[in-house]
């Protein structure tokens, strides 16, 4: 026998049927909420399975003081062994380092900005694990789709275009095979405008055209509110296989880079950062494709192996790179009413301010076909898409090698 209120029930939807039967327009209201709660569920459960795919279990947990929550993961549970290809496998040993590598000297001017932020307090991760920043569910809702999340706008194609609102700096070497690249890059905090606009400075490593099929390894510093929620600059890889599309992302926010290190977070904040006309810190990058297995090795710092992207992820750089790049780019999105973003690249100053003032890229060298560090060649050249907004000013010396200043202001009086 029915209770009395489920009778009730029964007489209010029936009540409420008849009423939209009779209202058009408030059926549709209804319906409309109806979708739009679908939607919204259909969206809450997509973001909470990427979580659980991204964030594996911790062997222990670490709070950054900028509030980044860093997990200690086993080194085979690691993101990049959900990939087909690398299931049930663990990290390969260290490779065979370059030739030349560690005879460079740093100069005396400037300082190493190799500590992160999560590390500064002497929280570490065991041996056998590797840090993990905790991706949260503001980051993921902070990004254009959830499908898109960790992945960069697919009209980030260089050299000859700036289609998709990117601005660059750069210096450039083409027309050979490479099989690596090195640089230290001066590390700044340049203000980014909008959410949806970033800048960063690093090395490219890229084979292919400029075309569906381009390849690339990317690894430098990057600010980016909308992937981290903040305006700090963080250390930051990137991979693809086929122009930004479909494949690659930062980090290890896919499968893909194999991580080694237990002291390095990708993605985490770097300190100290530099100041106009005061202490200048960089960081040294050094991308090399390993002799003996073919896979591309990422070195921070002196010496620190973070880990490697195997070879199979690439078509083209599965066998030698045809360009490197160095240099910076930002995304001008116009959000202010059409005009040029004031997003700077660098420190925010032009390079012919120079040392202390403008950012800096040095002993830029190349790995060769025989596993050795090498100066660029002549052929190194440089470039800026909007001079008027950051330039670049490249030279030559005893002591930095191969370098350039970069950078800029953005939105100025010549740049609208």
């Amino acid at each position: 026998m029915a209770s009395a209120s489920s009778s009730v029930v029964v007489v209010l939807v029936l009540v409420a049927a008849a009423v939209l039967g009779r209202c058009p327009a408030a059926a549709a209201a209804a319906n409309e909420t109806t979708f739009r709660a679908g939607q919204e569920l259909r969206r809450y459960r997509r973001v909470q399975a990427l979580l659980r795919r991204l964030n594996k279990p911790a062997l222990r947990t670490i709070q950054s003081p900028d509030g980044d929550l860093i997990d200690c993961v086993a080194a085979h549970l690691q993101p990049a062994f959900d990939h087909p290809r690398l299931r049930g496998q663990r990290p390969l040993g260290p490779p065979e380092r370059p030739r030349g590598h560690g005879l460079r000297r740093r100069p005396n001017d400037t300082a190493d900005a190799g500590v992160q932020l999560w590390a500064s307090t002497g929280a570490s991760c065991p041996e056998g694990s590797v840090p993990v920043r905790r991706t949260t569910e503001a980051d993921v809702l902070r990004a254009s789709s959830v499908r898109r999340f960790g992945r960069v706008p697919t009209a980030r194609v260089r050299r000859d275009s700036v289609s998709g609102g990117h601005e660059h700096a750069v210096g450039y070497v083409a027309g050979d095979e490479y099989y690596g690249a090195k640089a230290s890059i001066n590390v700044w905090a340049p203000k980014v405008s909008t959410p949806s606009e970033f800048s960063l400075s690093q090395i490219w490593v890229i084979a292919g055209s400029f075309g569906n099929d381009l390849n690339t390894i990317e690894a430098g510093w990057q600010v980016s509110p909308q992937l981290y929620g903040d305006n700090s600059p963080r250390f930051f890889t990137y991979w693809t296989t086929d122009a930004y599309q479909t494949t690659g992302c930062y980090n290890l926010l896919c499968s893909g880079f194999v991580q080694t290190n237990s002291r390095i977070a990708m993605g985490a904040a770097i300190s100290p950062t530099s100041g106009y006309k005061g202490g200048q810190f960089d960081i040294s990058l050094l991308v090399w494709k390993d002799p003996n297995h073919g896979n591309w090795w990422l070195e921070f710092g002196s010496g620190e192996l973070v880990g490697y992207w195997p070879s199979f992820l690439f078509s083209h750089l599965a066998s030698h790179a045809s360009m490197v790049q160095f240099g910076g780019e930002v995304v001008n999105t116009r959000a202010d009413g059409g005009a040029h973003t004031a997003t700077q690249m660098g420190s925010g100053h032009f390079a012919g301010e120079g040392f202390g003032r403008a950012s800096y890229f040095r002993n830029l060298e190349v790995v060769d076909w025989d596993n050795s560090l090498v100066p660029l060649a002549a052929g190194f050249h440089v470039t800026a898409d909007h001079p008027d907004c950051y330039d670049i000013q490249g030279g030559v010396n005893t002591v930095w090698g191969n370098y350039f200043y970069y950078g800029g202001p953005g939105k100025n009086v010549k740049c609208t």
